[in-house]
This record gives C-alpha cells, structure tokens and sequence, in this order.
C-alpha cells in the first residue's frame, strides 16, 4: 500500500487554512467552468492534450525518477506497472485526452420536458457535480484522465495521488495548467495534493468538494468510505471470474482466459478466478496448464483441478483474493449453477465473462450474474472506459446505484430541475381551482 493512513481509531485531522483556500479556489473556479459553453471547454481538453505532448520529455524524466526510487524500495512489481508512463502509455494517455474532447457535450441535456399546467412547464436539465477529490495510488496518468474528464464536464479537482509517483503527477500537473492558461478556463480549476495531510484533510472538506473518487488498494479505498461524509464512488475489490461452460470452444476459451490474466495482470479487470465446468475440464486444463505455465502464470486448484495438472492447491482465502499478480485459482464445478453460486459469494460485482457456444446458458449467466460488467465470449479486459468508447474514466463503480461500471463523462453530471411559470401558486392546486395537465412535451 503507498497511501499512508492513520490507524482506524485516529482521528482524520482538520484540514489546514492553505487546502480549505485552495479547495475553495477550486470551487469557484469549476463554477465558472459550470458556466463555459460546450466549445469553450472542448477547446480547453484539447490544450491540455498539446501541452502534455509538448512537456513529453519532462514528464518521461519525472517518471524516471519515480520509477528508480519505486524499485529502489521495494515496490511491489504490481504498482511498479502501474506507476511506469513510458513513450507507448503516455502518447496513449494523451491520445485518451484528445478523445475525451471529441466526446458529445454531457452538460445542458434535457432529460425531461412536462407541462405541470398551462404556463408552468418542468425540465432536468444535466449539470456539474462540481468538484472531484480524487486519490489514487501508483498510476500517474490517472492524473490526465480524470483532469479531462473533469474538465469536459465542468467539474474542478483535487487530484492526490500516491508518493511513489509524486514527480509524475507534478510534471502532469504543471503541464495541464499550462495548457489551461490559454484559454476560457481558470488553471486553478485543477489542484494538486502532495502531502498525506492533505490527502486526510481532503475527507473533511464537506461544503467544498462534491465527491471522491478513490483509486487503489482495499485497505486505501475502504479507509476513505469509513472517514468521510461525502459521497464515494469506487470499488475496493476486483475479483473477477472467467466461467468455462461445458459447451464453450476449448481454443477460443483458453484464449480468452490467457488474456484476461495476462494483458495486463494488476489491472483491477483481470480474472483472478478461472472457474470450469467438469465435462470439459479433462480436455480444456491438459491444454491450459502448459499455456499458462509459459506465460509464466502460477496456478492455483481445488482438489478436483489438481488431479487434472494444477501444480499448487488452493485454499479458501484464494478464492476471495485479488492477486493484480500472474496467479490464478482454478476450480471445476459441477455445472453453470455451481459457477453462478461461486460468484455471488466470492466475486465483488466488478466483471465477470462467461465462455460458451450456447446462448441459453449464455443469457442465463448475463442475467444471474450482479456485476457492473458481465460479458460473454469477450475478455474482461474490456471493462475500461478507454474501450468502452468514453475517452477515459475517472474509476471503475461497483456499486448498485448508478454511476455503475467505468465511469466516464456521464457519471461526473446531475441534473437540476428547472420550472418556469407565470405567477403560478400551489393553493389553487390544494383548493381545486386548478388541475395539473401533466403533459409531456418533446425533449
């Protein structure tokens, strides 16, 4: 874990005078940003994207420079990956700006259009939330995504990121305020964190910040829900499951399985349970445990996928644990049932696929399983909002209520009701005088 956090019984400290100022700058700058039109802010997202393309040197040697005092201490190779922002990830990243700018405008959408009476006629009109406080740990260029998105939605940040990438997230940081600073949108709509004091103090800043938005560990993001009184959006666990049904086309599963675990191993979308159903596991394992061996993954069986070749047995806390490693349990089961049960006490509602040829037992899985993602025949890799066509995301949501899933620009607004009338008074209703109408009208 790199967020460093107070024991559960201390108390979260007061935030200082110097962040309530800066937060409360933030605040009134994102409600000027609320009030820019949609080509003032999309012209200020594709700023940003030139000025991280032109600070491309700088932010790489910053990178570096995190990346040496990350090794240098022993970070866990799974945060390694996250925090490393080579040439490929970061021309990627800005690539996941300018998309981000392209994006319809999310603000301003009637949603709902009624004549309460002749004269009196109700709207939901989408607005900003407001300001985001986000923390996150290890991954650098979740600053860039979340800055655009905020942006292109009218919201203001507080963007916190973890120590080990403390001189990436500055170098990204100077960069995007200079992007801004061309343009209708105030640099000081962006703040950046650096400190664990502030981090605590950015819990208490109720009044001043709308939502948080958490990114990392399970202990990171479950400490944040316990210490504050604004709304969280996140997931602590990504416990993911790959079902191999008994009609499932052997080749086509092992390579949806390989690649579920291995594209990307500490992203919170990899399996990390591989469940089979009996009748093909004989013929389905002989073929996947040499594969999975040589993409130098570590299987963990039940007893039943240990007489079929898995080398290491597994015990009752794997089935619940997010390795974000190249380790996998394994576990045959006697039918779909077993596997949908499987999940539902193990899984975290994250995403989970199922690999068939047939649609029943297909259609049977997508409506069983409660997850914000559930896919069939597709890796769980997908479960991204760079894929899923939003430009970027802020955080994947596992939570029932919406925003659910990666959430990208349509999860960072809410609506206002708006209602225009003429004189009218809500005693004419209560004596009958009047009657509603209740008629819509088009959007």
């Amino acid at each position: 874990m790199t967020q460093t956090l107070p024991s559960a019984a201390a108390a979260v400290p007061d935030p200082s005078p110097d962040l309530l100022a800066r937060a409360a700058a933030v605040r009134r700058a994102a409600m000027a940003l609320g009030q820019c039109g949609d080509d003032a802010r999309r012209g200020a997202v594709r700023a940003m994207a030139d000025a991280l393309e032109r600070a491309t040197p700088r932010i790489e040697a910053a990178n570096r420079e995190d990346l040496e005092a990350a090794t240098a201490a022993g970070l866990a190779p799974s945060l390694v990956a996250r925090l490393r922002l080579d040439g490929p990830k970061l021309a990627a990243a800005i690539e996941g700006v300018r998309q981000v700018a392209e994006l319809a405008d999310p603000l301003g959408r009637r949603l709902l259009h009624t004549e309460l009476d002749e004269g009196l006629v109700l709207e939901r009109i989408t607005v900003p939330l407001g300001v985001l406080g986000v923390i996150f740990e290890a991954r650098p260029d979740a600053v860039m995504q979340i800055a655009s998105l905020a942006v292109r939605s009218g919201n203001g940040a507080l963007l916190k990121g973890g120590r080990e990438a403390v001189r990436s997230c500055a170098a990204i940081h100077q960069a995007l305020r200079e992007g801004l600073a061309g343009t209708a949108v105030e640099p000081q709509v962006l703040e950046l964190l650096t400190s664990r004091e502030e981090s605590l103090g950015l819990l208490k800043l109720d009044g001043l910040v709308d939502l948080i938005i958490p990114r990392g560990s399970n202990e990171l993001v479950r400490f944040i829900q316990d210490h504050t009184r604004i709304p969280v959006l996140g997931h602590a666990d990504g416990i993911c499951h790959l079902y191999v049904d008994a009609a499932a086309d052997p080749p086509q599963a092992l390579r949806l399985a390989i690649d579920s675990k291995t594209q990307y191993p500490a992203a919170c979308n990899a399996i990390e349970t591989l469940l089979v159903h009996k009748a093909i596991a004989p013929a389905f394992l002989a073929a996947a445990v040499p594969a999975f061996a040589a993409a130098g993954v570590e299987l963990r069986g039940d007893p039943a996928a240990r007489a079929l070749g898995v080398a290491a047995a597994a015990g009752e806390a794997d089935w619940s644990t997010e390795y974000s490693d190249l380790i996998l349990s394994v576990k045959v089961v006697e039918d779909l049932a077993e596997a949908l049960a499987h999940i539902a006490r193990y899984g975290s509602r994250h995403t989970d696929a199922i690999a068939t040829a047939d649609p029943a037992a297909a259609d049977r899985f997508l409506a069983a399983v409660d997850s914000a993602g559930v896919y069939w025949n597709a890796s769980t890799r997908f479960a991204d909002g760079f894929r899923y066509g939003f430009g970027a995301e802020v955080g994947i949501s596992t939570q029932t209520l919406p925003p659910r899933g990666p959430v990208g620009l349509e999860g960072l607004v809410t609506y206002r009701y708006r209602l225009r009338g003429e004189g009218h008074i809500a005693a004419d209703y209560a004596s009958s005088a009047r009657r509603f109408t209740h008629r819509s009208l088009p959007l």
